[in-house]
């Protein structure tokens, strides 16, 4: 440690050895003339100091433990204390690697979020266009046109009585079954396709002709054309041939449920 008086006692070796360095120039130096003294031009010139005496005299300066810029001091330490200074140990790859994973990020965040920003445009930009395009084709789609013919079944309303309940209702009492029963399935697709525009196509079979019904009709229409294609396809494929009973029944509810398109409130709980 530096004590307070280490930089006066600096200050005091540095004068003593200037002073020393000046007596050792000017020892012999000559002497003012006085009264009754011989004049300076005829004394014997004194000779200075010689090289030796000034490189001694600045090596016993040097060695003056007042004027080194370093010095050595003793400290007490405990026995066995290391003094050297201990270093952490050395971190794991994968830590490395994540510092400098999150500095990349902390020196590339704005062009992160630049980049963020272009993809979310692009999104945006590609569902627009498939939005526009979708409005379009909307808008674009023909109309739909009932078809003429249900595989071999003609389904015109012109080829249709007017009253198809009653003159189905009619061939039967004569016992023309199967005439009657195709007489009302004929009339049920006629009108499907014609008064409530149901997507009818000429190559649709009775199952999906419930499934368009149940899909754009209400449910007391689509249970009707359910209860008609059922007793059809049992006829038909299957050979049971329905009660009298039944057969009225769709007869005389074929006017209510068919003839008529449906109201604005029934298609709205239909849609």
């Amino acid at each position: 440690m530096h004590s307070r008086s280490e930089p006066r006692r600096r200050a005091a070796a540095c004068a003593a050895a200037a002073l020393a360095i000046l007596l050792a120039h000017g020892a012999h130096a000559a002497v003012t003339p006085v009264a009754g003294v011989t004049p300076a031009a005829n004394r014997t010139p004194v000779a200075g100091p010689s090289d030796a005496q000034i490189a001694a005299a600045v090596a016993k300066l040097k060695s003056d433990p007042n004027l080194v810029s370093q010095r050595k001091m003793r400290t007490l330490r405990w026995v066995g204390e290391s003094t050297s200074v201990e270093r952490p140990d050395t971190e794991p790859t994968w830590m490395q690697w994540l510092e400098g994973l999150f500095e990349w990020l902390g020196q590339s965040a704005r062009l992160l979020v630049w980049a963020a920003c272009v993809v979310f445009v692009g999104i945006l930009a590609v569902y627009l266009t498939r939005l526009a395009r979708e409005r379009n084709r909307d808008r674009a789609a023909p109309a739909f046109v009932a078809p003429t013919h249900v595989r071999d079944l003609d389904i015109r309303p012109e080829s249709l009585p007017e009253d198809i309940g009653a003159a189905s209702l009619e061939l039967w009492r004569r016992a023309e079954h199967r005439a009657a029963l195709a007489l009302l399935y004929r009339g049920c697709l006629s009108r499907l396709a014609h008064v409530h525009s149901v997507p009818i196509r000429d190559s649709t079979t009775e199952g999906e002709c419930v499934l368009l019904a149940m899909g754009h009709l209400s449910s007391g229409t689509a249970d009707y054309v359910s209860q008609l294609v059922r007793i059809w396809q049992r006829a038909v494929y299957r050979g049971d041939e329905p009660s009298a009973e039944a057969v009225a029944s769709l007869c005389d509810g074929f006017r209510s449920a068919l003839d008529s398109p449906p109201s604005p409130q029934a298609a709205g709980l239909a849609a």
